[in-house]
């Protein structure tokens, strides 16, 4: 998803108009469509299924007999006979009618926790949101685990992942400058690229993953410590549903920088893995 899994080499030839540096590999461009693609099939399948019992939990119980949810999305009758879509999170509950809990139009109102255009399938089947929702969770486990493999071996990981001494120093003026639309490509991350890709390959991936297993019976009965690490299959659902919108979060901030940044360069280097810089001052800028 993202730029994440950019692989940022210093190679570059100059050009008429400017300087063109090689930015991604092919391994790089094929593991970052792959995750785009799983994780979009991943995400709407995934609220299909959660629509089938819209509410998370922390430990191991779920309240079908009592209320211990943290979370819960659905539609409320009130006692004038209308029905409205609420949201209530610790406690808090909100009015989401037309987005969560009731959508659609009047004539054709859908009670449920999130709308058909946020599921697959659209219409409410949990099986077949199950099975979608498994494939893509094995191909997108497999492509990680080369991805973390041939970066580690590579010292792809090590160099452009993982932020140094000098990168943490870096952050601030790096984050201003982003603020101020100020972006500059020299076929290295920067720092705050590193540490927002170090977050999400290192911490979220994981994460997904581990809590996935852990919902399963069958990874229940061969890893029960995966239970007792996560504190209940009710709290990894949770901490899985969370991660959810903590990287749909990235994939919004990543995408307004692609357009910052200037979209058809970006969208260049990451299907043909060359990026065309400018020289000015004795130093590349975007063109």
């Amino acid at each position: 998803m993202g730029t994440a899994g950019h692989d940022c080499e210093s190679t570059a030839s100059d050009a008429q108009q400017g300087l063109t540096i090689a930015r991604h590999r092919l391994a790089t461009r094929l593991t970052h469509w792959a995750w785009a693609g799983a994780l979009f099939f991943l995400v709407l399948s995934g609220l299909q299924i959660f629509n089938a019992h819209p509410a998370l939990y922390v430990g191991q119980q779920s309240g079908f007999a009592f209320d211990n949810s943290v979370l819960s999305i659905g539609p409320v009758r009130e006692r004038s006979g209308d029905v409205r879509g609420v949201t209530t999170v610790l406690g808090l509950s909100f009015d989401t009618t037309g987005v969560l809990g009731v959508s659609g139009p009047e004539e054709e109102r859908a009670y449920r926790a999130f709308p058909a255009w946020l599921t697959v399938p659209s219409y409410q089947d949990l099986a077949t949101g199950r099975v979608v929702h498994f494939f893509f969770a094995w191909i997108f486990a497999a492509v990680y685990a080369v991805w973390l493999v041939g970066s580690t071996v590579n010292g792809h990981l090590r160099r452009d992942i993982l932020p140094d001494l000098a990168d943490i120093r870096a952050l601030p003026a790096t984050f201003v400058a982003h603020l101020r639309f100020r972006f500059e490509h020299d076929g290295r991350y920067n720092s705050l690229q590193k540490l927002s890709y170090g977050i999400v390959l290192l911490v979220f991936f994981p994460l997904m993953i581990a809590t996935g297993l852990t919902m399963s019976p069958g990874m229940n009965a061969g890893w029960p410590w995966l239970v007792h690490l996560f504190g209940g299959r009710q709290t990894a659902r949770t901490i899985h549903f969370v991660v959810m919108l903590l990287l749909g979060g990235f994939f919004a901030v990543h995408i307004a920088m692609v357009f910052a940044a200037g979209p058809i360069n970006e969208m260049r280097s990451m299907i043909t893995g060359r990026y065309r810089v400018r020289r000015s001052a004795g130093r590349g800028e975007r063109t």
